[in-house]
């Protein structure tokens, strides 16, 4: 019926969803057609069951085939085929790549997109195996917060088991200095909120989180960006906006940092923790990939010990974003400010979620997975860096770990949002790097995702772009 080759880059269930979406697409298949069963297709494909009935799954939701209980699958007689077309390429034709764009495009689920700029890590890279087992092991609990509200600082044993990792990063903190948060977006949202007023200007990492600089403008704050170099941020350049601009609070991703995959050197923690007093402002240290540093990595938390600095953790990089459990530790005094905003906002966080994780956190196999995940990410970014680069392309740094990687074309006058629009036609999305600067300034930088990147195509296109010049 199809054809599939196991040798091809490109997953199975992909294979098995494009090869039934064309013979559709093209009459082979018309509407109210019956299809193999899954145990049929999948000997004759001499594929798993589970590949299909996954591709099964996706043509249902992609509104391609209808299941039938008790009667198989049938193409579905409602669609035409342009409205199908359509849906398999949504991004097809006229795009602006745009934040907005970014931010309402990048979490949707289509297989058929290469999303080599995106901000999360492969499922099958992510501790599944111990989410699933956790949530066998609450299952059988009879009080597993399904029906109650958390507590406002949060699940208790978890944050006792955040106070342990974070004494093994050498960051002394009590229980009580430890708030649970919606995930890491929630926690720098808070700490914005008990730190700015309107008007209040806030120095950023600059490239830095585009989804949270548009959190920070819905505070009514104005935002200045300090350039990001390979060591951290450009000393000088900080001091010199301290002094001139008397910043509230200075909010930086320290390690594996996002978009650059730069590491911040101990020198240079050191130096931002004196301008930091010197000129009377907080630090909020965003530190989501904790645990997947290179060994020596040295925060600010742990030089300053929560005094000026306020220290941000999640766990959806390591452990599964759909847990969305992230972490503020910093000073008593201002983790009860955090308690009201955080009540105030949105009440108490998930203590099904909080749970879930503390599970899996002392389940066993937690640090080794967090080992593996160091490693693979290791090797992707080596893998990705020279495919970047034998495609033409200048890396901003080769990072030790983490999944960012920073790069751009040699020539100044590329045009990389025309580039990125020229990708979504092509079946990839790019992350063109203005999106990742304060105020948007151009940039012939984009960021890469190496668990996702290691793509012949992508390789392929960026290449032809390179060789093709300015347009």
């Amino acid at each position: 019926m199809i054809s599939i080759d196991g040798t091809r880059p490109v997953p199975l269930v992909r294979q098995v969803y494009e090869a039934l979406v064309e013979k559709i697409d093209k009459g082979a298949l018309p509407p109210g057609t019956r299809l193999a069963s899954v145990r049929a297709l999948a000997g004759e494909c001499r594929i798993s069951t589970m590949t299909v009935t996954n591709a099964y799954s996706r043509l249902v939701a992609e509104g391609y085939v209808e299941a039938r209980p008790g009667s198989g699958y049938f193409v579905a007689a409602n669609r035409s085929r342009t409205a199908m077309q359509q849906r398999r390429k949504p991004f097809v034709g006229h795009t602006s790549v745009d934040s907005l764009w970014l931010i309402r495009r990048v979490y949707e689920d289509d297989s058929t997109l290469l999303n080599a700029g995106c901000g999360w890590l492969p499922p099958d890279w992510l501790h599944t195996d111990g989410v699933r087992q956790a949530l066998a092991g609450l299952a059988r609990k009879k009080s597993a917060g399904l029906a109650n509200y958390g507590t406002p600082y949060g699940y208790l044993p978890l944050r006792q088991q955040i106070q342990i990792l974070l004494a093994a990063r050498a960051v002394d903190a009590t229980p009580h200095q430890i708030v649970l948060t919606h995930g890491a977006t929630q926690a720098l949202a808070l700490a914005g909120r008990c730190l700015l007023q309107p008007r209040d200007t806030v120095l950023v990492d600059d490239p830095g989180s585009t989804n949270f600089f548009a959190t920070l403008r819905s505070l009514g704050v104005r935002l200045i960006g300090v350039e990001r170099k390979l060591d951290g941020p450009d000393l000088v350049a900080l001091q010199a906006l301290a002094q001139r601009h008397r910043p509230k609070a200075f909010f930086i991703s320290t390690h594996l940092h996002n978009p650059t995959g730069s590491q911040c050197s101990p020198a240079v923690a050191y130096q931002i923790l004196r301008l930091a007093e010197q000129y009377d402002f907080r630090v909020v240290e965003n530190d989501v990939m904790a645990g997947l540093e290179p060994p020596g990595a040295t925060s600010l938390a742990s030089l300053d010990q929560l005094r000026r600095v306020i220290y941000v953790g999640s766990f959806s990089k390591t452990i599964s974003p759909s847990l969305r459990v992230g972490f503020v530790a910093s000073s008593e005094e201002f983790a009860e400010k955090l308690i009201y905003e955080k009540m105030v906002s949105s009440l108490t966080s998930s203590e099904l979620g909080e749970k879930l994780v503390h599970a899996v956190l002392v389940e066993g196999r937690f640090r080794a997975h967090i080992a593996r995940l160091a490693a693979r990410l290791g090797a992707a970014q080596n893998a990705v860096c020279d495919g970047l680069a034998a495609a033409g392309l200048e890396v901003f740094t080769r990072p030790a770990g983490g999944p960012f990687l920073w790069a751009r074309f040699p020539s100044e006058d590329v045009d990389v949002l025309a580039v990125a629009q020229r990708a979504v036609a092509a079946g990839i999305m790019l992350a063109p790097g203005y999106l990742f600067r304060p105020g948007q300034q151009p940039t012939p930088w984009m960021r890469f995702n190496v668990g996702y990147a290691d793509d012949p195509r992508l390789y392929a296109f960026l290449a032809a772009e390179t060789q093709a010049g300015p347009r």
